[in-house]
């Protein structure tokens, strides 16, 4: 059984085809640039009998269409996928799923136009997530199609957590309400968690980390989101990459009233001058931890009030859950950055979270432990996996 994951945006397709009876992937690529001078092709084969192998080819992709038919194109030549009726399904990852789609869901003409209609919601996002769904329908029209929404975890949320406190018209006129986001992720580690800790998840209190170019933190009850730290947009929480997370409200209107900011230019100063490379003018993080190592003290602060605001919110969580069974670092920062794991746990004691600095330096497999032996909150380092949690929700949505 093959099922295709797509993850479109708006000048770029990314993709995995995995054999689901192994769960294993294929093929993977990035289709970037498209619509610019030279796109670009970048791809990894994974094929039976053969060695993995990494390509990369440059050509002129015009649109979407187009880097469907390349991609397609590859997956036949290399033997990958014969032809459509190889396909079980094509999942499709969608930013904003509102509150009208709580699970994956087959896609007809009236998802299309709920998706569409959430546009406002996410106009960076879901009208690139749309082009790939009506792309993928036109070229495979005979393939089941699948929406798996990041949103969609976290519609468990109660409502103290997911209203805010402005005029109670907002969110039934506008939807105006903490939506959150990376659910596909934070769910697939939670997966994985109570999977390492031999226990149900429904029985366990988390708090997962996706820590990324874009981050977020989920407190997990019983198997359930309960809060998180994206709200309406991925703008709000934790600093990330480029953007700046939680602010006071009315910084916009100080600057655009007494600096004549316009709120467009404001926007994008958010979203993608800020964060870490607003602090420090570096978003990767290796380059920001080399900085700090020779003396930039830019950086410094930026390391440290990285950490700091997501120890301010490990501390809410744990407020919020009641009891902690385990902390799951992942993304690529998470995965791979141990001097943030260390001082994002660093004087928790008292709650139970202590890292052991051996194993947190020497860990390197998909799901390990990195706290203390003797602390009663394991602190995991989980390698996420969205693209296969996609692919899983979508086959059991065409099998259910």
């Amino acid at each position: 059984m093959k099922t295709l994951v797509l993850n479109s945006g708006s000048s770029s397709i990314k993709y995995s085809l995995f054999d689901m009876g192994e769960q294993s992937v294929i093929v993977s690529g990035l289709i970037e640039r498209i619509g610019e001078a030279e796109s670009r092709h970048r791809f990894e084969l994974h094929l039976a009998d053969t060695e993995a192998r990494c390509d990369e080819k440059n050509a002129i992709i015009g649109d979407h269409r187009q880097g469907l038919q390349n991609l397609f194109t590859l997956l036949s030549e290399c033997g990958a996928l014969k032809n459509a009726a190889e396909l079980v399904c094509i999942g499709h990852r969608v930013v904003h799923g509102g509150e009208h789609f709580r699970q994956p869901v087959l896609i007809d003409a009236d998802v299309i136009e709920q998706i569409r209609q959430m546009i406002p919601l996410a106009p960076l996002h879901n009208p690139a997530n749309l082009l790939g769904i009506e792309q993928a329908i036109e070229q495979l029209p005979s393939v089941p199609q699948v929406a798996v929404f990041d949103t969609a975890f976290h519609q468990t949320l109660p409502p103290p957590a997911y209203h805010y406190a402005v005029p109670a018209d907002w969110y039934r006129q506008y939807g105006v309400r903490r939506y959150g986001f990376h659910g596909t992720s934070h769910y697939y580690v939670a997966k994985r968690a109570a999977a390492h800790l031999g226990q149900d998840l429904r029985a366990l209190n988390l708090i997962t980390l996706h820590l990324g170019n874009g981050a977020s933190m989920t407190a997990i009850a019983n198997g359930q989101s309960i809060d998180t730290t994206m709200g309406m947009t991925p703008l709000e929480g934790l600093i990330m990459g480029t953007r700046c997370g939680d602010i006071d409200p009315a910084l916009p209107f100080f600057l655009e009233r007494s600096h004549a900011f316009s709120f467009s230019e404001l926007e994008n100063q958010f979203n993608k001058h800020s964060g870490l490379k607003g602090i420090c003018g570096e978003n990767d993080m290796r380059a920001i931890h080399r900085l700090a190592e020779q003396g930039n003290e830019s950086a410094r602060l930026a390391l440290e009030m990285y950490a700091y605001r997501i120890k301010k919110y490990l501390g809410a969580y744990y407020a919020a859950l009641g009891h902690v069974d385990a902390l799951v670092f992942t993304g690529g920062i998470g995965e791979n950055d141990t001097w943030l794991r260390q001082h994002c746990c660093d004087n928790l004691h008292a709650l139970g979270i202590e890292v052991d600095r051996n194993k947190n330096q020497s860990g390197d497999a998909e799901c390990f432990a990195i706290n203390s032996d003797s602390a009663p909150v394991s602190i995991l380092v989980v390698k996420t996996n969205e693209e296969l949690e996609i692919a899983l929700q979508s086959l059991a949505c065409v099998q259910s």
